[in-house]
């Protein structure tokens, strides 16, 4: 483990010798992981898309792991909700991502967060033994050749329920989030790229879990990376984070909103690991987390409020997230 500031000045140097690493950083930029040439350690293992996976060894799973939530009671949940919707109605945020620890039981015949690691199927997923494991379905942005693209997720429905998918689009309050995330995102990226252009514009993800599938709306933005940051890929990422559809708009002013109304470190729980192959670096927000603390296990799982939002459909948002991958 590293600080963050070691980690971005190692990314930048791999960057520039083209040599690949797996790395992650915390959500408070506090803290973060580096492994240079991720292929040959055996200590942290992961997936990304369209690079060879690197999994534990395989075990014999013949049951999936299962998951009991032990969610805090929604009077809590809604003083933090109450929190966040003074400071929305004050006009200090006008979009807040806030999320909740939920303490969790695993039932498998094998260490859970092994097991976990093997059954997940989802694009992104990293796992540190005795640690956190994280089977994410966000990327967080995407560089090749020059070219930098980012896919945030925001907006959430069961997929079971009838017309889900056109129920989810047509939605104002969700419509709204999701516009404001897309503004907020091409503004990150005008930071350290030219011609940004949203190539797709709310699209449906469908997501499988243990509780059923979800659809998730998701959009592109892409463009073209400044000179200055070609070889500087820890800058890059310095000068964008924390990601934008986990924190909120405007993003200093949000933070300080998340830090009251959450009332705890977040840790690696929505900040972001990646793997560069020396050419291409693709990189995942860290939703759908584990945490293994005193032999206990804790679920993280959030939203995003706004000022038309209604307290009891968020929390039920955040509890449906708690899920294994299937």
């Amino acid at each position: 483990m590293f600080s963050a500031s070691k980690v971005i000045k190692s990314l930048n140097e791999a960057s520039k010798t083209h040599t690949p690493c797996l790395f992650a950083l915390d959500y408070e930029m506090d803290r973060g992981l580096f492994i240079a040439n991720p292929y040959q350690q055996e200590e942290i293992f992961f997936r990304v898309p369209n690079q060879p996976s690197h999994l534990p060894q395989t075990l014999s799973i013949t049951q999936p792991c299962t998951l009991a939530a032990h969610p805090e009671p929604i009077s809590d949940y809604t003083q933090r909700f109450e929190c966040v919707m003074n400071h929305l109605k004050r006009g200090d945020s006008f979009l807040t991502n806030l999320t909740i620890e939920t303490p969790i039981s695993l039932d498998s015949a094998h260490d859970p967060m092994h097991q976990i690691a093997l059954q997940s199927h989802s694009p992104y997923m990293i796992y540190w033994p005795d640690h956190f494991v994280c089977f994410s379905p966000e990327r967080f942005i995407q560089i090749e050749r020059d070219h930098i693209s980012s896919h945030p997720m925001k907006g959430t429905i069961d997929a079971a329920i009838p017309h889900a998918a056109q129920l989810i689009l047509n939605d104002q309050k969700e419509t709204e989030e999701h516009c404001t995330i897309v503004d907020f995102i091409r503004s990150d990226l005008s930071r350290v790229a030219t011609n940004i252009q949203v190539p797709r514009f709310r699209y449906i993800d469908k997501v499988s879990t243990s509780h059923g599938d979800i659809l998730q709306v998701s959009s592109e933005i892409t463009g073209d990376i400044l000179g200055p940051f070609k070889d500087n890929l820890g800058n890059l990422l310095e000068e964008i984070l924390p990601a934008g559809s986990i924190s909120g708009a405007p993003k200093r002013a949000t933070c300080s909103v998340i830090k009251e109304a959450e009332q705890r470190k977040r840790g690696y729980y929505s900040g972001i690991f990646g793997l560069y192959n020396g050419d291409t670096l693709d990189t995942g927000v860290m939703i759908r987390y584990i945490e293994r603390r005193n032999n206990a296990y804790f679920f993280s799982s959030g939203g995003g409020i706004t000022i038309n939002s209604d307290c009891q459909k968020e929390y039920q948002e955040v509890i449906q997230k708690i899920y294994l991958p299937k």
